[in-house]
């Protein structure tokens, strides 16, 4: 389906003319077709070469832009009408003033009333204001809705304009402005909007106002549909809010998709920053907030908008001076999460970071992750570790503190193995994925928990470095007698210092309480490689000279590292290179 939007000076003959196209009362309120102008939005289709088209018929008279705006907003494609025996009018300007503001790229021309005056010179005028807008250079047609001259023309205009515009996202995260609310007898509430992108079908959830709603039914071209794809104009009966609770201008969003914002960074497109009162309205999709306008450069402001609107990088609005009846600027939105400025100059350095206002967010931040950069319409700025954006140095810097808090442990806790794994991830709050890359790039690695540094040499207080003396003294003249307990205890060697030792590769405990000099493996094979195979605990024992507390767990260690191998009677051989 193709939306098109009319767009044109009031008695122009919109609404004659998409009548003649669509054979449809586009006029559905009874004050329209009593008055004979539109007052509110209608809509109207008809299929054309295999196209459907979808037209949104706007109110021309100056009274009702505001509504006129809430329908060219989500649309990509205008019809603009202007009447051959009137001629270029001041809502004729305001309605392309409007079309350039949102960007429109795409349109016909249509010169109504043909049958009353010569539409050469009025279709002369309006192709050349037209083309100096975002619509450029558009096909133009010389029409008369009465006597249906010129309306071949114009159907085969419009099947050539619906080949020109972009394929949709059926895929995009859904976000539907709304621009009816009412209520249907037995069925409930039901909004009506153009669905520019994405895909909702029925039992969709969907949120509006904050408020979470399931899609009960829809309707697209006056016939029911379990799913609808964009572009459609579609009818949605919604359960779980209330008619009274919704109003033109708010959204159906896929939930979690998007972020409400009351600020947005923007650039102008039309009339520089300090030309703008700072008071005007702005027009995104079917909405209308006022907002206040803060310059940051010539072409970029601030806009505050008196109520949050789910907004996107990317975004297309335009702003309008309701007391002037004009629209002075059109905008593309850059940050909609700005930071606050409070700093002298901040203004002007903002709109320096908002040449790349994606990279600026993360530098801001820091680690960002990824589904928060496409909730407000931003690619990945540059470095990805995982799940997470990162600043572009903030490896570098962890890395830097990581290493900080090591060495600051080990001063702090000269016995510890390391600095604790969470104790660090506490200190730095960052999401896993970058403390590992930190922990990796300032050359450190975990085990067991503990951030450990392989560089490291281990050193010991003095007080153990005394005992540990000792003890290396007494294992030189007998390697395999270990001291009690008592004699640890002694020494003031205690688990936390017999720990350190072990880590620091001066003692070497086999089991609890049982501790004997590092080499003493080594040693334990040269003295049990004289004896002959296999031999028992009690031979090994006293070729050792030792206890039998030492002897089982040391010939259990030398089992365990594949120096000895046990039988199943107990008794053991060694194991040599070849075997």
């Amino acid at each position: 389906m193709h939306v098109v939007a009319t767009a044109g000076h009031v008695d122009h003959g919109k609404s004659t003319l998409v009548r003649a196209v669509t054979g449809m009362e586009p006029d559905r309120l009874d004050e329209e077709r009593r008055r004979g102008l539109t007052i509110d939005l209608g809509f109207v289709w008809t299929r054309e070469a295999g196209r459907t088209f979808a037209f949104v018929d706007v109110p021309g008279h100056q009274r009702f832009v505001p509504t006129m705006l809430a329908g060219v907003g989500p649309v990509a494609a205008a019809l603009f009408v202007v009447a051959a025996d009137e001629g270029w009018q001041d809502q004729s300007s305001e309605h392309l003033a409007a079309l350039d503001a949102f960007g429109v790229r795409h349109g016909v021309l249509a010169v109504t009333k043909a049958d009353r005056a010569d539409p050469g010179p009025v279709l002369a005028e309006a192709a050349d204001r037209i083309a100096a807008t975002s619509l450029g250079r558009v096909p133009a047609v010389a029409v008369s809705g009465r006597t249906g001259a010129g309306l071949p023309e114009l159907r085969a205009e419009l099947v050539a304009l619906g080949a020109r515009l972009p394929e949709p996202d059926t895929h995009a995260d859904v976000r539907l402005w709304i621009d009816r609310s009412f209520t249907v007898k037995g069925a409930g509430t039901v909004v009506t909007g153009t669905l520019g992108g994405g895909t909702v079908s029925v039992g969709d959830e969907l949120v509006v106002g904050g408020r979470r709603c399931v899609v009960r039914g829809l309707q697209s071209l006056g016939t029911g549909h379990d799913t609808v794809r964009a572009v459609a104009r579609v009818a949605v009966n919604l359960r779980g809010v209330e008619h009274r609770e919704l109003a033109r201008g708010d959204a159906l969003l896929t939930p979690g998709a998007w972020r409400h914002t009351s600020e947005a960074d923007v650039r102008l497109r039309g009339e520089k920053a300090e030309s703008l009162h700072r008071e005007l309205v702005a027009h995104l999709g079917a909405a209308a907030v006022p907002c206040r306008i803060r310059p940051l450069a010539t072409d970029l402001v601030r806009l505050s908008f008196a109520r949050e609107l789910p907004l996107r990088a990317g975004d297309r609005g335009l702003l309008r001076d309701p007391g002037e009846h004009s629209v002075p600027a059109g905008f593309d939105v850059l940050d909609p999460r700005p930071p606050v400025l409070r700093r002298r100059g901040a203004a002007r350095a903002r709109a320096v970071e908002l040449a790349d206002p994606a990279a600026a967010y993360v530098r801001r931040h820091g680690a960002v992750d990824v589904t928060e950069l496409h909730a407000l319409g931003w690619e990945v700025p540059g470095t990805r570790v995982d799940r997470w954006a990162v600043a572009e140095d903030l490896p570098r810097r962890l890395a830097t503190r990581v290493r900080e808090h090591v060495a600051d442990w080990h001063e702090r806790h000269p016995l510890s193995a390391g600095l604790p794994a969470e104790s660090l991830r506490s200190a730095l709050d960052v999401p896993d994925p970058l403390l590992d890359a930190a922990v990796a790039a300032a050359g450190l690695r975990v085990r067991d928990g503990v951030v450990l540094d392989p560089a490291r040499t281990p050193s010991l207080p003095e007080s153990v470095e005394s005992a540990v003396r000792v003890l290396e003294r007494r294992f030189a003249r007998d390697p395999f007698v270990a001291p009690e307990a008592h004699d640890l205890a002694k020494a003031g060697l205690g688990p936390k210092h017999l720990a350190a030792a072990e880590r620091a590769g001066r003692l070497l405990r086999i089991a609890d309480g049982v501790v004997l000099g590092p080499t003493v493996l080594d040693e334990a094979v040269r003295v049990l490689s004289g004896l002959p195979e296999p031999f028992t605990v009690s031979e090994a024992r006293r070729a050792l000279g030792t206890t039998r507390r030492v002897a089982v767990p040391l010939l259990e260690r030398l089992d365990a590292v594949g120096r000895t191998r046990r039988a199943a009677d107990g008794t053991r051989t060694l194991r040599r290179p070849h075997t």
